[in-house]
């Protein structure tokens, strides 16, 4: 079991950028496929990114590549969310997400392990 908890939200204005930092508990943080996801005022929770256990492959939805990050380091046992270019559209709580699964996923139900959220406020 691990256990996370997020940090590093806050109010930013458009094209700003903030860095989201998600802490993992526990020594088996390596074998972790590891996500982001959000959910802003009114909507269901949405893919951001994830990453692969050895950091191989990182995924993420067309509404945040190019402007948004993922990253994690191993032996800090931390997963890491540049966002730059923010846009009011990226409004929402962000949550970090952990599966042991080997396949990484973009749905919410293929992640086992979330943390309380952070909340993200992109204002004009």
């Amino acid at each position: 079991q691990v256990q996370l908890v997020e940090s590093g939200g806050g109010l930013v204005q458009a094209g700003g950028s903030l860095r989201l930092s998600c802490a993992a508990s526990g020594r088996t943080f390596s074998t972790y496929t590891m996500g982001w996801f959000r959910q802003g005022p009114g909507k269901e929770r949405e893919f951001v990114a994830c990453i692969s256990r050895n950091d191989v492959i990182r995924k993420y939805s067309d509404s945040v590549k190019g402007r948004f990050t993922i990253s994690r380091d191993n032996a800090k046992n931390t997963l890491s969310l540049q966002m730059n270019s923010l846009e009011l559209e990226d409004t929402a709580v962000y949550y970090c997400a952990a599966t042991p699964a080997l396949v990484i996923g973009s749905s919410p139900h293929e992640y086992n392990f979330w943390g309380q959220g952070t909340q993200v406020t992109v204002s004009s």
